[in-house]
Parts: C-alpha cells; structure tokens; sequence
C-alpha cells in the first residue's frame, strides 16, 4: 500500500513541475489554471479507476495532495478578514466615491436580493420539471446522521427571531469578528470598515490633515494586502490540480448515478441561473463572451475550492480586470454574505419544493410559491461564504416554512458534487452585481471591460 502511496505523490510531483513548467515558459494564467483543473479530472478518474474512493492508498495520498489543494485555500482564507476589511475601507478614502457610497451599497444589495429570488424562482421550476420529492431518496445511515447534525444546529438558532438575527449581523467585537469566529463575521466586518469610512469622511471636513495621513496609511496597507493576495494567487493553478484530483478521486460514483436526477435538476438550474447572469450583463450592453473570458480563473477556482470567501480575491482582482472600479471591493464582500444566488437561493428553494409533500403541501401553489421567493430573499443576509453556507441557509428557510429540517441531510452523498457548481453561481452573481452596479453608476471603464489584451493578473503569476 505504502508504495501505492508512493506512485500517486510520484505522479502528483510529476503533474505540479508541469504547471511550474508552463509558468516558467510564460504560458497565460487562465490557460494554466484550466491545464491544472483538466489534468486533476483526469488523474483524478484514474484514481477512482484503481483503487476504492475510501481505500488506505486514496485516503494516505489524498492526505499528502491537501498539502498543496487546502494548504491553497488555508492561505486564501487566511487573506479574507483583512482584504474585506482594508477594501471596504480603502474605498471611503477615494475621493471619487465619497458622493456615491450609499447609492452604490443600495444597488449591489438589491441586485444581489434580486438575483437571489429570481434563483429562488429557478430553482423552483426546476424541482417541478424533474419531478423531485424527498421521498424519492433513500435514507441510509449516512443521510439519517446528517439529518440529525442539521436539526442539531437547528436547535441553536431556532429560537431566535427574525430582528434577533439581523442583530447578530452587528459587531460586538469586532477583533472577533476579524477571526471568522461566527457565521455573521464577515458582514459584521463590512460594517465596521464602513463605520471607520465614514467617521474618516467626518475628519476629513474637520481636520484635513488627520484625513490625509490616515488615508495615505490605509492605501499603503491596501498595497500590502494585495502584494500579498497577488503572491497567494500565483499558486492557483497547482491549487486547482490537488482540489480537483482530490474531489474526483474521492466522490462516490455509485451515490451520485443513483441521485443523477438530482444532481441534474441542480446543475440545470444552476446553469441558466449563470446565463440569466450573461443575459443581465448583455441588457446592459456589454458583451458576456468577454466575461466569461476574463471570470474563468475564479469561476474554475470557486467551482473546485467550493469557498466563496475564499475566492474574494481573485473575485475583486477579475472584476477591476473587468473595468470595475473600487465598487468591486464592496461587491466582493457583500457577495460573501448576502444574496449567494447558488448557496441561498437556488439550493433552500428546490429543498423546500421537494420537502413540501411529505407534509401534505401543495408546492405548486402560487401563496407558497411567494412566500418560499421572499423567505429565501430575506435569510439570504448573513450566509456564510465558506463550506456549509448552504446548510445554513436550508435551515433558515425551511424552518420559517415549517418545513422538516432533517430532511436538508438527504442529498448528503452528492453534496460536494453539487456545492461546486453552487459556488461558482455564487461568485458570479457577485461580481455581476459589481460590474452592473458600475454600469449604473457610470464608473465601469468600458474600454477596460472590452480589453482583449491579457489580463494583468497574468502579468503578475
């Protein structure tokens, strides 16, 4: 076994110098990061070819492959706290913003509410095409466990009420709160920069030079940061490889053709939600064949790492490549917490369509329809942009539905398959509200946006 071991780490080297290979021959980011996902399915499926998905050798070598894939998305998360945090605050102290920064939280928040209950909607639909209901799925031990983990934590929200938990969205302490300590942190983080922003806009009238000199601090820390988000992204690539070898070696093939309707209805429903993205972006008269260029490196990063918050900063850095102005960073952090298109939306909806029979409603009528869009609307504030976001927003609305909580645990088998696809909808539907936001305000560098040069980001991996 141990020389099993031995064999895959061999091979995995041997993948991780190609990409380093190509780096060093100066071949484009985007095509080295969709070099690094293909060649992870492929090793990835001839894994699951010779050996078991739980066997000795898969779980010793997967173990050796998180060194590069989660030791990528440690230092992506390890980045997060502080980047929302200097982004939103570096923003007040542009100038060219101070006039626009309510108007410009307004629209990102309602386009993010918007596309959230048109997902909702879709989501919905898609149930209803495929026909699912709960009781279709087999309950083994592995979903009856989950069930049980979800009506746990459902245990400790349950009692609270819908003003009580928009006062977890405020920050007691926001040195907590910068850790990720609570679901909320993220959110409450955007709030306190915005406090600091805005008391930097009242010293500013007042007292000029305290504004400069701390506004010359903040830029020079945003500097940083992002040196150091830009020194992080370079490792994209070999991360995607490890992710994605790592997730198709370790999926249960045999669980995911048994759900394959299942599975189908998400991604169905996950795909058009991403073309009613292009077809937002095409009503504002920009071309989503450039979009779908430029976002494919963080879209392929968010499908893989399945962590929103974790793909912040390829997010922001994609949407300034995209003509965005510092509006991306609000856009990027609210995405993180409010209206995940895939995770909030498109997910508790078609739960709640598929629960809805085993208690003898009709999901079909047209007040639950209504009240299901406006639930999932709403419990979209404060979901969490890491893994199990979307539990957590299955929580919020089946329980204000009245629906079974336990029930959420029976798609457990194919949920890392499905929470791909869920988060890049997510981190598309951020950056959208980001570039339409700018379209609106007038701020979006068209020429920039339509630019067929290479990315600079490429220039920097």
């Amino acid at each position: 076994m141990i020389g099993y071991v031995f064999l895959n780490l061999a091979i995995m080297l041997v993948l991780l110098g190609v990409l380093f290979y190509m780096n060093k021959k100066h071949i484009s980011f985007t095509k080295r990061v969709f070099t690094g996902l293909g060649l992870g399915i492929v090793f990835g499926l001839l894994l699951q070819y010779f050996y078991e998905p739980q066997s000795d050798a898969i779980v010793k070598s997967v173990d050796w492959f998180n060194i590069v894939g989660s030791g990528y998305v440690k230092f992506l998360q390890m980045i997060v706290m502080p980047l929302v945090f200097i982004s939103i605050l570096s923003a007040f102290t542009r100038l060219k913003l101070t006039s626009n920064i309510g108007k410009i939280s307004v629209l990102i928040i309602g386009i993010l509410l918007g596309t959230t209950a048109i997902a909702a909607a879709v989501g919905i639909t898609s149930a209803t095409v495929f026909n699912l209901e709960a009781v279709q799925i087999e309950q083994g031990e592995a979903e009856l466990s989950r069930g049980d983990q979800i009506s746990e934590t459902y245990g400790t929200i349950q009692d609270k009420t819908m003003p009580q938990q928009i006062l977890e969205l405020i920050p007691s302490n926001p040195f907590l709160d910068l850790t990720g300590a609570r679901p909320t942190s993220t959110i409450s983080v955007v709030i306190f920069a915005a406090f600091l922003g805005i008391a930097y806009l009242g010293v500013k009238r007042k007292q000029p030079e305290h504004a400069e000199f701390f506004a010359k601090i903040v830029d020079t820390l945003h500097s940083i940061i992002m040196r150091v988000v830009t020194l992080i992204l370079r490792l994209t690539p070999y991360g995607i490889l490890a992710i994605m070898t790592k997730t198709v070696a370790t999926s249960d093939l045999d669980a995911i053709l048994k759900l394959g309707k299942f599975v189908g209805a998400s991604y169905v429903a996950l795909i058009v939600m991403f073309l009613i993205h292009l077809l937002l972006l095409m009503l504002a008269g920009l071309n989503p064949i450039v979009y779908l260029r430029k976002a494919f490196p963080v879209l392929s990063f968010a499908f893989t790492s399945r962590t929103s918050a974790g793909a912040l900063p390829l997010n922001i850095q994609t949407q300034k490549q995209l003509g965005v102005s510092e509006i991306a960073n609000f856009a990027g952090s609210f995405g993180l917490s409010i209206g995940q298109n895939g995770c909030a939306g498109i997910y508790p909806a078609m739960l709640a369509v598929m629960i809805a029979p085993t208690v003898g409603i009709n999901p079909l009528d047209p007040s639950f329809i209504a009240m299901l869009i406006a639930i999932v609307a709403i419990s979209s504030f404060g979901v969490a942009g890491v893994g199990g976001g979307a539990t957590f927003a299955a929580i919020l609305v089946l329980s204000a539905m009245n629906l079974p909580i336990a029930l959420a645990g029976l798609l457990i088998s194919v949920e890392p398959l499905i929470d791909m696809g869920r988060t890049a909808v997510n981190v598309s539907g951020s950056m959208t509200s980001g570039i339409l936001t700018s379209k609106i305000t007038g701020d979006l560098d068209k020429e920039q946006f339509s630019e067929e040069s290479s990315l600079k980001i490429e220039a920097e991996m």
